[in-house]
């Protein structure tokens, strides 16, 4: 008999709850948001009026390393400079990583359950943002 407890899964239906904190926060700061189930796949996405159209791809990159190294990325900045745990890492792998702040690991009932990226803006401001987003799952 197993004792483990099924966690549900992020889905495209409460997907869209964090990308709109998201961009509510930012306040039409000129923003993307992408939110990642636990298999890496894209589950939302929106991109504001404004925004480089780079922010789209970095928001999504962000989200994966987020989810790949189930830690943030602003987190994980230092580990990737010369001489850095990571410092290899950003070209080992097929897809790319993305080692700036602004992705972020969703967790439910302690278990990891996809992640979310914000791109666009400064670091810290797209940090902020995918923290903020992270809590609509609360």
């Amino acid at each position: 008999m197993s004792t483990t407890t099924a966690v549900a899964p992020l889905t495209t239906r409460n997907a869209n709850a964090p990308v709109a904190a998201a961009h509510h926060a930012a306040q039409a700061a000129g923003v993307s948001v992408s939110v990642l189930d636990a298999g890496g796949h894209l589950l939302a996405f929106r991109r504001d009026d404004g925004a480089v159209l780079i922010s789209g791809e970095t928001s999504t990159r962000k989200a994966y390393t987020a989810l790949q190294l189930n830690a943030p990325t602003a987190d994980l900045v230092e580990a990737v400079q010369p001489g850095g745990l990571f410092h290899t890492l950003p070209t080992a792998l097929d897809r790319p990583l993305l080692f700036i702040a602004g992705g972020v690991p969703v967790h439910r009932d302690g278990r990891l359950i996809g992640a979310i990226g914000v791109g666009g803006g400064a670091p810290e401001q797209d940090h902020g943002l995918a923290s903020a987003a992270v809590e609509a799952f609360a």
